[in-house]
């Protein structure tokens, strides 16, 4: 750990600091309210934690448990190295467990973008009987658990399995967040680079009742006219 503090004093600049409390929106009555950032860039940050691999889970408790965005950050990652390199089923489902026990802490966007795919929706890929986790979190009234849920299924949409992006869109649809609407727009546009049909269908028979950003999010690859027949509720 001693270390890892060390590495993060090095690559600290209070001006990026600056920059990203502004960014993601840290300041009272947002929804970062209370995160600390040292103003450290992503891939530094990848490199720092390749110097923390052997870490255990009580150290990536501690990392988590922290104000400080970059070391949570960092905790993650080694628990994706973690869940990535475990070789039975038991250790996945607890590295799996270990994560949403503590969504608390996963409480940025970019902590969920980037991990709730490659850590939950890897995990529930082959376990269709076990997703229904996905709608509890969805049907909370947290923010970061219902953005967990809809970001997990980009890792089943990849596998062009969309049936669980599209339930999980259709509870969030009148969801009251811009960071959700801009989730699940995201998470249908991506399954329409897929398979255009699938999403088409679903907007059909959404779209107008859609929040605004969420449709846009939606058909961003639609080519124009199209799009304009969208937003004109044309459809």
């Amino acid at each position: 750990m001693k270390k890892l503090e060390t590495l993060l004093n090095q690559h600290k600049d209070p001006e990026q600091a600056k920059n990203l409390q502004r960014f993601f929106k840290t300041g009272k009555g947002e929804y970062g309210e209370g995160d600390i950032f040292l103003g450290i860039k992503v891939p530094v940050l990848r490199k720092i934690a390749k110097h923390c691999k052997g870490f255990s889970i009580e150290n990536i408790q501690t990392l988590l448990d922290t104000e400080i965005h970059e070391k949570r950050f960092i905790g993650l990652l080694i628990l994706q190295d973690k869940y990535n390199k475990a070789d039975d089923e038991k250790s996945k489902k607890q590295l799996f467990d270990f994560f949403l026990i503590n969504y608390k802490r996963i409480n940025n966007w970019d902590l969920v973008d980037i991990f709730a795919p490659k850590i939950v929706g890897h995990y529930l890929l082959d376990k269709a009987k076990k997703r229904k986790i996905l709608y509890e979190l969805a049907n909370s009234s947290n923010l970061w658990k219902k953005r967990i849920a809809i970001l997990s299924t980009l890792t089943f949409i990849r596998n062009n399995d969309f049936k669980d992006c599209l339930k999980i869109s259709k509870i969030l649809l009148n969801d009251p967040h811009d960071l959700i609407h801009k989730a699940v727009g995201w998470m249908l546009r991506e399954a329409g680079k897929r398979d255009q049909k699938v999403e088409e269908d679903f907007l059909k028979k959404h779209y107008k009742k859609m929040p605004r950003t969420m449709l846009r999010y939606a058909i961003e690859k639609f080519e124009g006219e199209k799009r304009k027949l969208y937003l004109n509720g044309l459809i």
